[in-house]
């Protein structure tokens, strides 16, 4: 029902997000500076909570948000999302000076096989790699070969200037292989204006990692959730009651149902 915000823990962006604004000396105001009450589990307006329809889909990947400073406080933000869907989602905030310890020790961690998702054209061709499982430089320099490792997709969630700039000024990633996304598609992401079209949100960019790792049903979850979190939030800018029997829901659900299945013969 509308307004009825369901109880969800809160994920590793969630707590990001109450660090952050932790240390705040104002209160943040989203775009356009409307201090409307917002849940706390999905960030939209109560009207419109999306905490219903979250899905969570057993993933091997995992995925490791490195976030510009404020970007956990938008309610626009799609890493937000991902956190939302892939239940190994790692959030840290980034610093130009410092680094947090977790996130090394989540990078030197056995069980993972980090890889930097970023655009091949910025980077030396000897790190760049386009699909699984891949050879990629170790803390060494060696190349190595890990396919029985779990993939960990670090995503740079920021705006493309600063996304550079974390790139550029974090030595801690300079060793790690990187993943150039080559894909057609178009950006549909509506709620923040890109001038290219083929710079994706962070939950797209997410979902084409899963897909990369043979995680198709988790892509095509999370990227059913963006759009009905993207209607959701318009129909909310628009005071408008957001379409719950509309086509976006619809995929949703019918992309739950056929998690069951699966599910059943786990069991």
């Amino acid at each position: 029902m509308a307004g009825d915000c369901a109880v969800v823990q809160p994920h590793a962006v969630s707590r990001l997000r109450t660090a952050r604004l932790a240390r705040s000396t104002k209160p943040f105001l989203a775009r356009g500076g409307s201090d409307v009450p917002r849940c706390a589990g999905c960030r939209l307006v109560l009207s419109h909570c999306l905490c219903a329809e979250r899905p969570v889909v057993p993933t091997r990947a995992g995925v490791c948000l490195i976030m510009a400073d404020i970007e956990a406080l938008k309610p626009s933000n799609t890493g937000w999302l991902i956190a939302d869907v892939v239940a190994d989602t790692f959030a840290f905030g980034w610093a130009r000076t410092e680094v947090d310890p977790a996130l090394l020790a989540l990078l030197a961690d056995p069980q993972w096989q980090p890889v930097v998702v970023f655009p091949g054209e910025f980077v030396a061709a000897q790190r760049v790699v386009t699909e699984l499982p891949w050879g990629g430089p170790t803390a060494n320099g060696a190349a190595s070969q890990c396919p029985m490792k779990r993939p960990l997709f670090i995503l740079l969630d920021a705006t493309w200037p600063e996304a550079r700039k974390i790139f550029r000024k974090s030595p801690y990633l300079d060793k790690l292989p990187v993943l150039s996304l080559a894909s057609e598609h178009i950006s549909r992401y509506t709620l923040r204006r890109s001038k290219r079209d083929d710079h994706f949100c962070t939950s797209e960019v997410g979902a084409l990692c899963l897909e990369l790792a043979g995680e198709t049903h988790a892509a095509q979850t999370l990227e059913a959730y963006l759009g009905v979190f993207t209607h959701h939030y318009l129909q909310a800018k628009h005071q408008q009651a957001p379409d719950r029997d509309g086509v976006a829901h619809r995929r949703l659900r019918e992309l739950a149902q056929l998690a069951i299945p699966k599910v059943r013969a786990q069991n």
